[in-house]
């Protein structure tokens, strides 16, 4: 788990003043791992500390004001038969409080003079990029600042673009860009954090796509996506999925090489996207995208793809 300032800084934004909720430190049987968050502001509040009690009486407590320490035993007194214990640090954030908080490496704080061990852990980060956990050490809160999102191009607003989305937005990996030809196709009220681009070229608009990003195409057109794949191939990607058939691909593949792109190239584009075995309905599609891109961001390998993931859909 780590600090997700991506995701307070859009907050803070949008909400002026939130207040974060952190799990410090748990003992026994917890809802959620030390590191989990949520933010809190007067109208709502994203992410969980676990749900039930705790969370609500922790929501509730940070609308009222209430910073620093709280400890929580899970039993009777909260509803909830966890039988563990957990202490939250609440901390409010405004635009000034926000800037304290580094964007890389380690965000220490607490109060008085800065324990020996809290130095020697961010010595060990800076140093030797040592993977600190989170945790209370002697009273301060330390927690690794997450990296910078990777930006997540989604190509096409119908069912399955729908459903990618709403999965997908919730996560702390991604920051969305939301292409396709129709405005209209959007829900009204997008995912907190995405971005919606309404383009008549999408082919065009991929050449302003960041060369480290991901890419899911999945637009009503065959001609669209085939233009897609050809301008990502020009343009460079981190990694490109395409909805559709072993037909549809073969078929792509060859018009592709007719562009003059090599098979090499051809071939780190990943299609079909999805899990068989999970079915061609929209959300069982999106899950075995979503699965499978998180699984290729963290092993930096694209091939598993072929090895584990394929399904028929456009």
């Amino acid at each position: 788990m780590s600090f997700d300032r991506a995701a307070l800084v859009e907050a803070v934004a949008r909400h002026g003043r939130v207040a974060r909720v952190v799990v410090a430190e748990t003992g026994g049987s917890a809802p959620r791992e030390t590191g989990a968050a949520m933010l809190v502001w007067p109208e709502g509040q994203s992410g969980t500390i676990g749900g039930g009690t705790l969370e609500f009486e922790a929501a509730r407590a940070a609308r009222d004001g209430a910073t620093g320490l709280s400890r929580h035993a899970l039993g009777p007194d909260l509803g909830q038969c966890c039988g563990g214990r957990v202490t939250l640090l609440t901390e409010a954030f405004d635009a000034a409080a926000l800037a304290e908080v580094p964007e890389t490496g380690l965000y220490a704080r607490g109060i008085g003079a800065e324990p020996l061990a809290v130095m020697r852990a961010k010595t060990a980060a800076r140093n030797s990029g040592a993977d600190v956990t989170p945790r209370l050490i002697a009273g301060w809160m330390i927690e690794p600042v997450a990296p910078p999102r990777q930006p997540l191009w989604i190509w096409g607003a119908g069912h399955v673009g729908r459903a990618i989305v709403n999965i997908t937005a919730p996560l702390p990996d991604y920051a969305i860009t939301w292409a396709d030809t129709d405005r209209a196709r959007f829900p009204e009220t997008p995912p907190q954090g995405t971005l919606i681009v309404p383009a008549a070229d999408l082919p065009r608009l991929a050449s302003h796509a960041p060369g480290d990003a991901a890419h899911l195409i999945l637009t009503y057109s065959h001609e669209i996506d085939l233009a897609l794949c050809n301008a990502l191939l020009r343009r460079g990607f981190a990694f490109a999925g395409l909805i559709g058939s072993d037909t549809k691909w073969a078929r792509f593949r060859s018009r592709l090489r007719g562009f003059g792109h090599l098979d090499a190239e051809i071939q780190r584009i990943c299609c079909p996207i999805g899990q068989k075995s999970l079915g061609k309905h929209p959300q069982a599609i999106a899950l075995g995208a979503a699965a499978q891109l998180l699984e290729s961001g963290k092993t930096g390998n694209t091939a598993v793809w072929d090895n584990h993931f394929s399904a028929s859909g456009a």
